[in-house]
């Protein structure tokens, strides 16, 4: 054989495998990155009419209330299912195909005979033993006024196209209050690992351990116009999504909320020292603000909000100190204004300590700020969520950091007082 020729086959050899080596490192790395995915919402607003009071006040009229809501599908052959992505909770829980309540049969439910992948597991989060008799228990899972009972399923879920195998209650019984009335089937919990019922049942936890995301976060984008597209997006940030620069806090506690302290509570910038040892949980599954009674009781008389709305040009900014930021809301966000009727759209909610005096911060911030999860590094992270009908001088007012400030308008600084 010519040697010229057989040195052509060993270099030609040699860059095959060299290129094969390439292609497998590329793949490698890229099942290493994981995916990113994001999930288009859709909004819903309900009205409701109301009469509350707490000791001093509280709302005469009518409430809205928003709602967003995404699809996922789950089992093989996959059933879709409208789901709110929720940060206040910690398990996927959609209707089951033998749940006889009003509840359930206004929605889609989960055929489990019709998924052959589908098996029953233990709710206490205990991984399914191969060869033994799969348990039979049942869960209850409160949800503010109303509750559920279900059995504990795993089968293949799906967001998008990242699918993974995992743990979720399909509900034999749900209240008329409040599922009834929702315009979605089921809740898609992604608090933190605390509050599922087992490391199988939180999907975050799952997707980190397995590689699927390209980071262990998501990100939450929510917008009160029809024109802009609300979505949850899985495994990074997006930047085009904010108008601010992205600051992070810790969680505060393991309560599996996302949860982080308040430091004060200010009206234009201003501190009011009030809610000392304060806590927020960021909840995407709440449609309104809510807070301490005493707090909120004492804000609505600070804000001094006309019930005629004759002075709402004029009301000020309403700001939480957090992470040595004020994230500030507009009127717009904690008055709710029907028509020549305004009041303030603050819940009182009393939660004792040690897990109180709490803060939700729910749909109003959200449309406010971008926020981002990141269930690897325990953190929140806030912006100002950027909107295509933003006034830009209006939306840097809306954050403010206070990590170097000097001496307020009132001579101390302000940092002292917090």
């Amino acid at each position: 054989m010519d040697i010229r020729y057989l040195t052509f086959r060993i270099v030609l050899a040699s860059c095959y495998t060299l290129v094969v080596s390439a292609l497998n490192l590329q793949a490698n790395h890229a099942s290493r990155v994981g995916a990113t995915l994001s999930v288009g919402l859709e909004k819903r607003v309900v009205i409701q009419s109301q009469l509350e009071g707490s000791s001093s006040s509280r709302r005469n009229g009518v409430v809205h209330k928003t709602a967003y809501f995404g699809k996922l599908d789950i089992g093989g052959p996959e059933q879709s299912f409208s789901v709110v992505f929720d940060t206040g909770s910690g398990n996927l829980l959609v209707p089951a195909d033998d749940c006889q309540s009003e509840a359930c049969k206004k929605h889609d439910r989960f055929y489990q005979s019709k998924s052959p992948t589908a098996i029953e597991v233990s709710c206490e989060g205990t991984p399914p033993v191969q060869g033994e008799e799969p348990p039979h228990d049942e869960v209850t899972i409160t949800f503010g006024t109303g509750e559920i009972w279900g059995r504990c399923l795993q089968d293949k879920i799906c967001i998008g196209d990242v699918c993974d195998r995992g743990s979720f209650i399909a509900a034999t019984y749900e209240s008329r209050n409040p599922f009834e009335s929702f315009a979605f089937d089921g809740v898609l919990g992604l608090g933190l690992l605390s509050m599922s019922q087992g490391e199988d049942f939180n999907i975050m936890h799952r997707m980190s351990n397995r590689n699927s995301l390209q980071k262990s976060l998501f990100s939450v984008f929510l917008s009160d116009l029809d024109s802009e597209r609300s979505e949850v997006t899985f495994g990074e940030v997006k930047r085009d999504h904010l108008a601010s620069d992205l600051f992070w806090v810790n969680v505060a506690r393991d309560s599996g909320y996302w949860e982080v302290q308040i430091d004060d509570i200010t009206i234009d910038d201003h501190p009011l020292d009030l809610c000392p040892n304060c806590y927020v949980a960021v909840d995407t599954g709440t449609s309104e603000l809510a807070g301490p009674s005493d707090v909120v009781d004492a804000l609505a008389e600070k804000l001094n909000v006309m019930t005629d709305c004759s002075n709402y040009d004029q009301l000020p900014k309403l700001g939480f100190v957090v992470g040595h930021h004020i994230l500030n809301l507009e009127p717009a966000d904690y008055v709710d204004k029907d028509g020549s009727q305004c009041d303030v759209s603050l819940m009182p909610l009393d939660v004792p300590p040690p897990k109180g005096p709490l803060f939700v911060f729910g749909v109003p911030f959200l449309q406010k700020f971008y926020t981002v999860y990141d269930e690897a590094n325990r953190r929140i992270g806030f912006g100002v969520a950027k909107h295509t009908n933003q006034d830009a001088y209006k939306s840097r007012a809306l954050l403010v950091d206070i990590s170097a400030a000097a001496p307020n308008r009132t001579g101390s600084s302000f940092l002292s007082r917090l």
